[in-house]
C-alpha cells in the first residue's frame, strides 16, 4: 500500500498490542519497564549492535543499495511501513535511518504502543497526526485551554486546509456526546493540561467516542489524540487508558537536559504508513544525533530524573499551599487538588503508585492597585534567583518558572473571547533536580521582597 493518500481507520476499541523490548532472543524475561528503559533492545529490526554498551550512532545521509533492485524493493517495502523481523532496507535520512528507528522502538515500548515515528519537534508530530488523518472538511474537537503553538496551528493553519476545530469541556459527557457529529475525525487534549495541570478522563472520552464510532466505516471513525508531554510515558500510559494514539515533545521530561529538540507520534501499527509518508514529503525529520540522545541519555534516565523531581515538586507546593500569600496551587498530588481521584486513576507510574509530575501552577493573592504581582515575581526570581530560571520548556535538570499568559499562551490570550481562560497571574514552576530546601529559600525571599513577610 502506497503513502500517497493513503487514509487509515483507527483502532478498535480493545487496546493496541505492543511491539516489546528484549534483551535478545526467545522469551522475554519479566524485568521491569525501568530496567527496560535502560537497556532497551540490543539486538533491533534496524540495527544488530549487540557487541555495543552503548548504541552506536549512524551519521549516514544516505545508504548503498547495491542494485537496482534492491533500491525498487526498498521504496516498496518503505511505503508498506516496518515490518517486524524484518530488517529495512535503509535509503536516505529523511525516510527512515537505524538510530532514529531504534529510539523510535523503545519509545513505542514506553508509551504501551506498537509503533513510534519520531518527529523534529513535538509541533512537528501534532502536525503529522493531525494531517495525516484528518481531511478538508472534517472537525477537531479540544479542549479550551492548549499549549499556545497548538492553539495557533489549530486556529491559524488548520482552517486554511479546511479543518475547522471547536473547543469545549470534554469532562462534559452529554455536551462531548452531542458535539461528535459525522464531521468530527479527531479528539484532541492534553493531560494535564498546560498550564494549570486540570485533567480530561481519558477513559470518559474514550466510551463517549466508541459509541460515536459504532456503526461508522473504518474510514470515518474518530480518533482520540493526547498529548502525554507533561506526565511522560513513565507518570502516565494514555492509550492503555483509552487513547488511539499519543503525541509527545521528546524535548521536555524525555530528553530531559534541554539540549534536543524532538517529538514522536505513538499507536497502532496501522497508522505507521501514513506518518512514514507525512514525515518524508513534509520533512520535519528528528535528526540522527539528537535521536541518539534521547536513547542515551533521556529515556534511560527518565525514571530516576522523575521521581526526583517530583518529589521535589510535593515539597514545593506544600510550601507554596501553606504560605498565606499564595490564592491557589494546582498539583495533581496535593488533596486540594480539585480532580485527585481521576488523578490518582489516570497518574500512575510503571509499578501502579501515584505518581502526580513535575509541574505545579500558583496564583499569587489580589493585591489592590497590583495587578502585576505575579509578573512582578517572578522577574525578581529571574534577577535574584540562583536555583530557578525564567526560560519555556519545562522538564529540564534546572527549574524553570514562566508566566503562561504573556508567554507560552499568548497566542490565546491575545484574543479577546479566550482571555479569561489563561489566568494573568498564573505561575507555572517545572521543577529540576535541586535541592527542595534550596527552591523554597529562593521562592521565601522573592515572596518577602515583592509582597512583604507573611502576616502572623
Amino acid at each position: 500500500m502506497s503513502t500517497e493518500g493513503s487514509h487509515p481507520g483507527p483502532p478498535e476499541s480493545t487496546p493496541p498490542r505492543r511491539r516489546k523490548a528484549h534483551r535478545g532472543k526467545g522469551q522475554e524475561p519479566a524485568y521491569s519497564e525501568k530496567t527496560h528503559l535502560i537497556h532497551g533492545r540490543n539486538q533491533s529490526d534496524r540495527w544488530d549492535y549487540k557487541h555495543h554498551v552503548v548504541p552506536p550512532l549512524s551519521s549516514s545521509v544516505t545508504f548503498r543499495l547495491d542494485s537496482t533492485d534492491r533500491a525498487a524493493r526498498a521504496f516498496v517495502e518503505f511505503g508498506k511501513g516496518h515490518v517486524e523481523g524484518k530488517p529495512p532496507i535503509y535509503i536516505y535520512d529523511r525516510l527512515d535511518e537505524p538510530t532514529r528507528g531504534m529510539l523510535e522502538e523503545n519509545l513505542a515500548y514506553a508509551e504501551e504502543g506498537e509503533i513510534g515515528v519520531a518527529f523534529a519537534s513535538g509541533m512537528a508530530a501534532i502536525t503529522a497526526a493531525i494531517l495525516s488523518w484528518a481531511r478538508a472538511g472534517d472537525r477537531v474537537l479540544t479542549c479550551p485551554v492548549l499549549y499556545g503553538c497548538t492553539y495557533s496551528l489549530f486556529h491559524n493553519w488548520l482552517p486554511r486546509f479546511g479543518i475547522e476545530c471547536e473547543a469545549l469541556d470534554l469532562n462534559d459527557e452529554e455536551t462531548l456526546s452531542r458535539k461528535l457529529t459525522p464531521q468530527v475525525r479527531i479528539v484532541y487534549f492534553e493531560t494535564p493540561i498546560n498550564p494549570d495541570l486540570s485533567l480530561i478522563d481519558i477513559g470518559l472520552v474514550r466510551r463517549v467516542v466508541d459509541r460515536a464510532n459504532a456503526g461508522r466505516p473504518p474510514q470515518d471513525r474518530i480518533r482520540i489524540l493526547v498529548d502525554n508531554t507533561f506526565a511522560t510515558p513513565y507518570g502516565q500510559r494514555p492509550l492503555s487508558l483509552g487513547a488511539h494514539v499519543v503525541v509527545e515533545s521528546l524535548t521536555k521530561n524525555i530528553g530531559g537536559f534541554g539540549t534536543e529538540l524532538g517529538g514522536v507520534v505513538v499507536g497502532p501499527a496501522e497508522i505507521e504508513s501514513a506518518l512514514l509518508g507525512f514525515r518524508k514529503d513534509f520533512g520535519g525529520v528528528l535528526s540522527t544525533k539528537s535521536a541518539w540522545a534521547f536513547l542515551v541519555y533521556g529515556l534511560p534516565t527518565l525514571p530516576v530524573r522523575y521521581r526526583q523531581q517530583q518529589e521535589t515538586a510535593m515539597k514545593v507546593a506544600r510550601f507554596l499551599e501553606a504560605d498565606p500569600r499564595i490564592d491557589k496551587v494546582r498539583y495533581p498530588g496535593l488533596e486540594s487538588f480539585p480532580q485527585k481521584e481521576l488523578a490518582r486513576r489516570q497518574m500512575v507510574d510503571y509499578e501502579g503508585r501515584f505518581a502526580p509530575g513535575t509541574l505545579l501552577y500558583f496564583c499569587l493573592k489580589d493585591l489592590p492597585g497590583d495587578p502585576h504581582a505575579g509578573q512582578r515575581l517572578i522577574d525578581f526570581i529571574a534577577e535574584n534567583s540562583y536555583t530557578m530560571t525564567l526560560a519555556v520548556s519545562l522538564g529540564q535538570v534546572k527549574t524553570l518558572i514562566e508566566h503562561p499568559y504573556s508567554m507560552t499562551h499568548s497566542a490565546l490570550t491575545c484574543t479577546g473571547d479566550s482571555a479569561h481562560l489563561v489566568e494573568p497571574g498564573g505561575i507555572r514552576l517545572s521543577l529540576g533536580l535541586e535541592k527542595g530546601e534550596d527552591l523554597i529559600r529562593d521562592l521565601k525571599e522573592a515572596l518577602d521582597a515583592i509582597l512583604g513577610p507573611p502576616e502572623r
